[in-house]
């Protein structure tokens, strides 16, 4: 595993390569951040940072969460194929920044995927609750700065939003969403990608460069819905157009019926356009960091 993760340091190696920088001091009975004006007493409301002897208030790391999902994704790409493209994003922007990784989320909102065996969805506000949970606690250890990587593209966002307003407003600290389809837009149509879909070509693509070992393009199934009026989930799409809402596993049954579960043309996926796409998102990912670095204090 290339990168700087958090499950492989000792809480030692945390402490003294970041923990120090971060300042401040926690209360040994709850473990909350003690604000400096508080008179020793912790509340949660945004913690106010205490000082080094220069005046700066040092920041925690950078912290990118991947998130993703554990879902069916055609007859040619492994279940974990969502998360496992956020660790290969985050794991390249760590070698390039410093940056921690976080232990990964492996599940997401996936409802519609439950058409087919071996997809795990978990309900939005379980998932807000928890992505928030994991903020807090490394908030609480100097962390101030967050990226959630979301590998899920679109699906997950409305939840993640949740999850990064509740830590702003009652931790002070600074959270990010990255997301593929949303950072990928400059890009994916000079490679001739088509619609964004599920395990389509551009999915196909990524998967393929990341893990060949777990793309099998002879299984890839074409299968391309109709296109509705003022509806588009791809963030491409230039006319008017209504918020995306789930499909049920009612309205996936053509999709598996024809594609097996893919909407899309995986059959047109190319190694190297993969490549150039993950370059594209691994260069968009080390510019916010270095933004959120820049903004906020940098480690």
């Amino acid at each position: 595993m290339p990168g700087k993760w958090l499950h492989k340091m000792t809480w030692e190696e945390f402490e003294e390569e970041f923990v120090g920088k971060s300042g401040g001091e926690f209360s040994e009975e709850s473990g909350e951040k003690i604000r400096e004006d508080s008179g020793g007493e912790s509340e949660d409301k945004p913690t106010k940072k205490l000082e080094d002897e220069s005046g700066r208030k040092p920041q925690g790391p950078v912290i990118i969460l991947p998130i993703g999902s554990t879902e069916q994704h055609g007859a040619h790409l492994p279940l974990g194929t969502d998360t496992m493209v956020a660790i290969a994003l985050a794991e390249e922007a760590s070698e390039k920044t410093g940056a921690v990784i976080a232990p990964p989320l492996w599940f997401g909102w996936s409802p519609h995927h439950m058409v087919l065996p071996g997809t795990i969805t978990v309900r939005p506000e379980v998932l807000a609750e928890l992505v928030y949970d994991v903020i807090e606690s490394l908030a609480k250890h100097g962390c101030t700065k967050f990226i959630l990587l979301n590998g899920h593209r679109i699906v997950n966002i409305s939840w993640l939003q949740i999850a990064c307003e509740k830590a702003k407003r009652l931790l002070g600290v600074e959270a990010v969403i990255f997301d593929p389809a949303y950072m990928s837009k400059e890009i994916v149509d000079r490679l001739g990608f088509g619609p964004l879909g599920h395990a389509e070509e551009i999915e196909s693509s990524h998967m393929w460069y990341c893990y060949p070992d777990l793309y099998y393009a002879d299984r890839a199934k074409d299968y391309v819905p109709q296109p509705h009026d003022l509806y588009s989930v791809d963030p491409r799409y230039q006319g008017d157009t209504l918020c995306y809402v789930p499909s049920t596993v009612r309205g996936m049954s053509k999709a598996v019926e024809v594609g097996k579960g893919t909407t899309g043309r995986p059959s047109m996926a190319s190694k190297e356009k993969g490549k150039l796409y993950h370059e594209h998102l691994v260069d968009r990912l080390v510019q916010v960091v270095n933004q959120l670095r820049s903004r906020y204090g940098r480690t």
